[in-house]
């Protein structure tokens, strides 16, 4: 429903991919957005997301990663072996500092310090936070940070260390691509996530239909990605819903959780770099699609970034996917012990 909080966000929303297109900034419909919804939102203007229209742009991107799952891809999955090999030991790393620091330096409590620390889905990592005893505000406020930095910085480390324009076209004008191909993704998107979220897959919005959407070009029976103009409303919602999660933000809250935030990004930094110039060192894979895979942004984010760098997507979504599954299986067992410790000292 659009209320008069999501119309004013919209307007905003719209305003910054102006500001952004004509000062020639990189990816005007995901950072203009973003950049001016957290403005306002800091400002204090009462805006909202756009809700499961929001959400609903997710399921495009995962439709584009599903789409380049190819055959081929089978065929170079050994080649990857050793780089995904990688990541247990890239989030072990991240979690054991990351935790340390929100514990002793921010004196969060176990469970918050352990969720803010862990690289995972943001609804994800709140949700099991939640769940396990911790502060939903600062789960919140820590995991939208830890986004908004990378989806912010990366473009300008792209353009600069690998001087890589971010102008690659998403996908094909819609024109171009026939309507079995358009029938055939809305089909995957649709169909994907309400399965997902039937059975309780995690970040269904987008797995349901990269599941759904990679079984068809496996097959050969879906042989095209999303049409650019999808992909480019895509990044115009999820910039939007960066910014707006800084709705209502206190000044005692920027100064202790995204302060927090924005510090343990420095962390995250620094050990992506390490990782991905291991493995582009190692000749594993090209140095740009090394920091695309171990960049630790959503998923969503992340596709983003990798069709308009041009990389190779399903190599960088690889990783994030087996990050991402290695955090979310072990965040209940993690919220289980808490629970139990919680019950063990009442």
């Amino acid at each position: 429903m659009l209320t008069g909080a999501r119309i004013r966000a919209l307007a905003i929303a719209a305003l910054g991919t102006g500001v952004f297109t004509l000062l020639g900034l990189p990816l005007p419909f995901l950072l203009g957005p973003l950049a001016a919804c957290l403005v306002a939102a800091l400002a204090g203007v009462r805006m909202q997301d756009t809700g499961r229209l929001g959400v609903s742009m997710r399921s495009i991107l995962g439709v584009a990663v599903g789409a380049s799952l190819t055959p081929d891809l089978l065929e170079r999955l050994p080649a990857m072996a050793l780089s995904v090999a990688l990541v247990p030991l890239f989030v072990a790393m991240i979690g054991s500092v990351g935790y340390l620091f929100f514990r002793r330096y921010c004196r969060y409590d176990p469970a918050t310090a352990y969720y803010c620390a862990m690289p995972g889905g943001f609804q994800d990592m709140v949700l099991f936070g939640q769940e396990a005893g911790g502060n939903i505000r600062t789960l919140s406020l820590v995991h939208a940070t830890r986004v908004a930095i990378i989806v912010s910085v990366a473009p300008f480390l792209i353009t600069g260390l690998w001087d890589t324009p971010l102008t690659n076209a998403p996908g094909d004008p819609a024109t171009e691509i026939g309507l079995d191909q358009l029938a055939l993704m809305v089909f995957a998107a649709l169909a994907g996530w309400g399965i997902a979220a039937r059975v309780g897959l995690f970040g269904a919005a987008i797995l349901g239909p990269l599941i759904m959407s990679g079984l068809l070009s496996m097959t050969g029976i879906l042989t095209t990605r999303p049409p650019a103009e999808a992909v480019i409303a895509a990044q115009f919602f999820i910039g939007l819903g960066i910014g707006a999660q800084y709705v209502g933000v206190t000044l005692a809250e920027l100064r202790r959780d995204v302060l927090a935030g924005a510090q343990f990004m420095v962390v995250l930094a620094l050990l992506t770099l390490i990782f991905a110039e291991g493995v582009a060192l190692a000749g594993l894979a090209p140095s740009l699609e090394a920091f695309l895979a171990f960049a630790p942004g959503g998923q969503a984010e992340m596709v983003v970034l990798t069709l308009v760098a041009g990389a190779d997507l399903a190599f960088v979504i690889t990783h994030h996917l087996a990050r991402i599954v290695l955090v979310i299986l072990g965040a209940p067992l993690v919220a289980h012990l808490m629970r139990q410790h919680r019950k063990g000292d009442d």
